[in-house]
């Protein structure tokens, strides 16, 4: 498998060095933000990661291989292709792979090239989730089963807002994936730092966090670990104005009959439309706070 893996030069030496890797996504780059914020967004998350202490190792697919780490052209590539891109999760890697195709990964398929590089932390912004009417629809997204698979821990903002965090939380619980609320007892929303569930447990240092990864890798125990941050105070929203706003982009979605991976792309631009740009700030500024705390945890592992 490691035919398929190409390292930056940066990432190699960390690694070789037994340094502090996190690994970060690129589906934000190419389908997540407009252009140039997914550039500058992207260039910020690495200057973050390694200002507390980590290397960087952005993920993607191109011209048909995996690459752990990008330089500063390929972050370009990415944000400017934008949509153009395959948004790339489990299923999709054999054939972009094969074909010499790019992709840009989605929390899926970077825990998927984190893991086969020996990344075990890794921050983005929110991870897929049960969708909202899964009832009907049968939209889970593949980041729940990745979870419960593969051995990475997550830094996230929680799940993004337009899904159903209840039964996203259930379904967590079914995979055996330990939910760990940093610094909070709740489960955070994306947009807001509370969702009206809770998590598995609170954990309020990154060194308590990077003890409960090493006790479960020395265990044995496969899946993944979720470590849910709340969004900073001053960037949250309110919740109920937010859940409005969701509710109406959710609607329209089914009226136009968007559905798959075409969904979260969607209501993730409408929401933005409908706050008037207050949503990608949010987005922007929760990623980053992942980003940090996911170098710290990595530099304590």
């Amino acid at each position: 498998m490691n035919n398929y893996l190409v390292f930056s030069p940066e990432v190699c030496a960390a690694l070789d060095e037994g340094r502090p890797v996190v690994a970060l996504e690129s589906t934000i780059i190419s389908h997540g933000m407009p252009y140039p914020q997914n550039l500058s967004t992207a260039r910020e998350c690495e200057r973050i990661a390694r200002e507390s202490g980590a290397v960087p190792a952005t993920i993607a697919i191109l011209g048909g291989r995996i690459h752990i780490g990008l330089t500063d052209g390929e972050l370009e590539h990415l944000a400017r292709s934008g949509q153009a891109v395959a948004k790339t999760s489990r299923r999709d890697m054999p054939t972009l792979l094969s074909k010499g195709a790019d992709g840009a990964t989605t929390v899926a398929a970077t825990m998927i090239a984190a893991d086969m590089a020996g990344i075990r932390v890794f921050a983005t912004g929110g991870i897929g989730g049960v969708h909202r009417g899964a009832a009907q629809t049968m939209d889970i997204s593949a980041d729940l089963d990745e979870l419960g698979r593969t051995t990475v821990a997550v830094v996230c903002a929680g799940c993004k807002s337009i899904l159903d965090i209840g039964l996203t939380l259930e379904y967590l619980e079914t995979k055996g994936v330990p939910v760990i609320g940093f610094g909070t007892e709740h489960m955070p929303a994306f947009y807001t730092r509370e969702s009206g569930f809770y998590a598995d447990c609170r954990m309020d240092t990154p060194e308590e966090i990077a003890a409960a990864l090493r006790t479960k890798l020395e265990m044995g125990l496969t899946g993944g670990m979720l470590i849910a941050n709340p969004i900073p105070e001053e960037f949250s929203m309110e919740r109920a104005y937010i859940e409005g706003v969701i509710e109406s982009a959710v609607a329209e979605a089914a009226r136009k009959g968007i559905h798959g991976k075409a969904v979260t792309p969607f209501l993730l631009a409408r929401v933005k439309e409908l706050t008037e740009g207050k949503s990608l700030d949010a987005n922007i500024a929760l990623v980053y706070n992942n980003v940090r705390l996911a170098a710290c945890v990595a530099a304590a592992l």
